[in-house]
């Protein structure tokens, strides 16, 4: 079975941050995430991203780093998809 990148970042998000599944497919584009999500601090910022590399086999440099990329589920999801399409 192939996963879809939403599903695959949404099994990624609930595995590093510890997340009930139910809670993660209940975000919607708009859905806040850093700075609202307390699971989602700067440690976990750093194994995020370090998952979104390993898991999606991206490279993320430093400077392709910023917050906007983070503030909600539809950022973040934009965020990867574009990682993805080079």
């Amino acid at each position: 079975m192939i996963l879809s990148t939403d599903a695959r970042l949404r099994a990624l998000l609930g595995e590093v941050l510890a997340l009930p599944p139910a809670r993660v497919a209940a975000f919607g584009p708009d859905t806040e995430l850093f700075g609202a999500l307390p699971e989602l601090d700067s440690l976990a910022l750093g194994n995020l991203l370090g998952a979104i590399e390993l898991r999606f086999a991206v490279t993320i440099h430093d400077d392709e780093v910023h917050a906007e990329h983070f503030i909600t589920y539809g950022a973040l999801a934009a965020f990867v998809q574009s990682k993805l399409a080079g």
